[in-house]
C-alpha cells in the first residue's frame, strides 16, 4: 500500500516523493506527548510535497490493521479506525507540525479494505491531483484509486496467510493507462 501511493503521489506530479523519509533529529525540542517518537533515526512511511496546498511538505504513515484480531474484536470497525489514528498521530503528529513543520496524515485501513477517516480524506485529494493530472474524470478516477487500493490490500493479506512468493512491482502510470477505459473494460467482463 505504501508503494501505491508513493506511485500514485509521483504520477499526481507531487514533488519530492520519498519512501521512508527521516525525520529532522530533535535539536532540544521538547514534546509535550510521552508516546512521541523522539528517536534521532525516526522515519515515516512517505512523504511528498503539494498534496494539499502547493510546496506544503506531507508525511504519511501506514497501518493496516486486522479487525477480527482479539485486540479489535471487541470495537465497532469505526471505532477500531479510530483508535489506530488516533496512536499513530500520538507518536508522531507534535512532532511533524513543530519540528518538521509539515503536515501529517495517518493512512490506517483493516484488513477488510475499510478506510479511516484520514485515509479517506487523503485519497479524495489524491484522485483529485491524478484527474486533474490525467484528464480523466474523479469518479473514474477515485473508482481506479479504491480498486488498487483493495487489491493491494487483498495481496497483502493472502500474501500474510500464505506467505510472499515474489511478484514484480508495477508503477502505474496515466500514459499506459486509460482509466475510462478500463473502467469500460471492467463493466464489460462484468455484464457477459
Amino acid at each position: 500500500l505504501r508503494d501505491l501511493t508513493a506511485n500514485f503521489l509521483h504520477e499526481a506530479g507531487c514533488k519530492d516523493v520519498v519512501v521512508e523519509p527521516r525525520l529532522l533529529p530533535l535539536t532540544g525540542e521538547t514534546l509535550s506527548l510521552k508516546s512521541a517518537n523522539t528517536a534521532n533515526d525516526a522515519r515515516l512511511d512517505v512523504s511528498a510535497r503539494s498534496v494539499w496546498s502547493p510546496g506544503d511538505k506531507t508525511f504519511l504513515d501506514f497501518r493496516v490493521f486486522n479487525s477480527l484480531a482479539p485486540t479489535n474484536s471487541s470495537l465497532p470497525v469505526s471505532q477500531a479506525l479510530l483508535k489506530h489514528e488516533k496512536e499513530k498521530k500520538r507518536v508522531y503528529n507534535e512532532r511533524v507540525l513543530e519540528v518538521e513543520k509539515s503536515t501529517f496524515s495517518p493512512i490506517v485501513c483493516s484488513t477488510t479494505g475499510i478506510l479511516g477517516m484520514e485515509a479517506q480524506k487523503f485519497y479524495r485529494q489524491l484522485s483529485v491531483l491524478l484527474a486533474n493530472r490525467s484528464g480523466q474524470t474523479y469518479e473514474n478516477t477515485i473508482r481506479y484509486v479504491r480498486q488498487r487500493i483493495a487489491f493491494c490490500i487483498l495481496k497483502t493479506t493472502v500474501a500474510s496467510l500464505r506467505g510472499f512468493r515474489g511478484t514484480k512491482v508495477t508503477r502505474f502510470s496515466s500514459e499506459r493507462n486509460d482509466i475510462n477505459l478500463l473502467y469500460l473494460m471492467n463493466n464489460l467482463t462484468h455484464n457477459f
